[in-house]
């Protein structure tokens, strides 16, 4: 029998600060991350993560440009967050989410008190978001590194990060309390082992045990965030912290049996060893295995480790963009591009122009399987699909390709709850407006339901213009979910 889809459905959308506001050195605003990334050549077969290097950084950091460098300006969502919320609204959102800057907050890091003009921005943009109706959700860290934490600490490689990120979230928790309910600690914190910098401000410079000072960050990173989530609760009753990572949905190749075994290591090491350490089940013995096997030494501490076990996650928070394949024997697949990191093409699935595969059907299967292994509610906090968009002289943008995107996904989302009986509380699309792109920084990659008039170098009106995609998540979210 079939279930009737939630009434209370969190139906929104989801924008990072980092890639949306500009104003990269404004009210007292350091430098993070995002901001050292060129734009370059992009290259549609194999996904490449810039190298971030100290020399890159000082290099950023003499270098004034906000051409080649566009996470600089993104769309000024700084100063047109009044108006583009308003745009937002009037699809109906019950939710959006959105990220604090930890540069912008403590622009130093481990100053004694905030920055009050970066929380006056907060407070407007949390007051405006709730005064369109919409529930604020949250995310404290996303993918935003401060550059004076990498030069002073060398990241979260550093355990002092931890009493330092604890005493960011105090600043922002004790502040937004009542208003703010749903908090996300890490944005897909399993990027970290292909995007160390932009994640945990860990630089490779070539040190021989590179992917140990990973992996250790990644531990102080669990450990603050069982401590957060405990500080959370304490502060207030309400709050919902959620994990989350970018799901590599995982499936073998062939049903040879060494496919099926490269594809379990895969979503072992990819998905589960993340969601598993934020949700109360530290150092699983198929991690502590390949530990051992790759001669990585984790400095942990039984007290730790029991606050990790005695704080988990309120709910389990994903991004699903691409599935992907795995097998024993690799030499004869095909790369293509993915999600911060490249795949191997599955021969039943079409891809975007970047190579991304679509695959609705693996959201379906990856929320069952998520459900089954945590069974706490899940929350999908990205999902979409970049396109190719053309504005029209008469300044529509006509985008049915988007909507046969979402449609997919979102009626595999809707099979899983009201066939499955999996608890899904909320899915925020991922850019509805369109932003700088996170991998590649450029602006032809959008997702978006309304179109910024802004090109890769940042030349345009940065006027903004409904698309037809627009009009029909908004009859979608008024249905709720029946008019899909």
């Amino acid at each position: 029998m079939s279930r009737n889809f939630p009434s209370n459905f969190l139906w929104g959308g989801a924008l990072a600060g980092c890639q949306a506001e500009g104003a990269w050195l404004e009210d007292g605003k350091t430098m993070t991350i995002p901001e050292v990334m060129k734009f370059g050549k992009v290259d549609h077969k194999v996904t490449r993560q810039m190298k971030i290097t100290m020399e890159t950084i000082a290099e950023a950091e003499a270098d004034p440009d906000t051409i080649k460098y566009p996470k600089r300006r993104g769309i000024d969502f700084y100063h047109t967050y009044k108006e583009d919320l308003a745009l937002l609204a009037g699809m109906g959102l019950k939710c959006f989410r959105y990220s604090f800057s930890w540069a912008r907050v403590f622009p130093e890091g481990d100053q004694p008190q905030p920055n009050e003009k970066a929380l006056a921005f907060y407070d407007d943009l949390i007051d405006t978001i709730r005064s369109h109706g919409m529930e604020p959700l949250m995310t404290i860290s996303h993918f935003d590194f401060p550059v004076y934490l990498v030069k002073k600490y060398g990241g979260w490689s550093d355990r002092r990060l931890i009493d330092l990120y604890e005493k960011y979230c105090r600043v922002l928790m004790e502040r937004y309390k009542g208003k703010v309910r749903y908090w996300v600690t890490f944005n897909e914190i399993n990027m970290s082992l292909k995007a160390g910098p932009k994640t945990m401000g860990v630089v490779d410079q070539g040190q021989p045990n590179y992917e140990e000072m990973l992996f250790q960050a990644l531990y102080h990173q669990f450990v603050a965030a069982a401590r957060v989530t405990k500080m959370a609760h304490q502060i207030d009753p309400e709050n919902k912290v959620g994990c989350m990572v970018a799901y590599f949905t995982t499936y073998p190749y062939t049903c040879k049996p060494e496919d099926s075994l490269a594809a379990q290591f895969d979503d072992r090491m990819k998905n589960l060893y993340f969601l598993d350490s934020l949700n109360g089940r530290p150092l699983p013995y198929y991690a502590r295995a390949y530990f051992d096997q790759k001669g990585i030494q984790l400095q942990t501490s039984e007290a730790e480790l029991e606050e990790i076990r005695q704080n988990p996650a309120d709910f389990v928070g994903l991004s699903y963009y691409n599935s992907m394949v795995s097998a024993g024997d690799t030499s004869q697949l095909e790369l293509t591009n993915g999600n911060v990191a490249s795949a191997y093409k599955n021969p039943y699935l079409s891809a975007n122009a970047w190579g991304w595969q679509i695959d609705p059907v693996g959201l379906r299967y990856t929320l069952n399987h998520l459900y089954d292994r945590y069974g706490k509610p899940l929350f999908i906090l990205e999902n979409s699909s970049g396109f190719m968009d053309t504005l029209e002289p008469d300044g529509t943008v006509h985008d049915p390709y988007r909507v046969e995107f979402l449609r997919a996904h979102i009626r595999a989302m809707m099979d899983a709850v009201t066939q499955d009986g999996v608890d899904v509380i909320g899915y925020t699309m991922w850019g509805p407006i369109d932003i700088i792109s996170s991998s590649t920084s450029e602006m032809t990659k959008r997702y978006g339901f309304i179109y910024v008039d802004q090109d890769d170098y940042g030349n345009g009106s940065k006027k903004r213009y409904i698309k037809d995609s627009y009009y029909w998540y908004r009859d979608l979210i008024a249905s709720n979910g029946a008019n899909l």
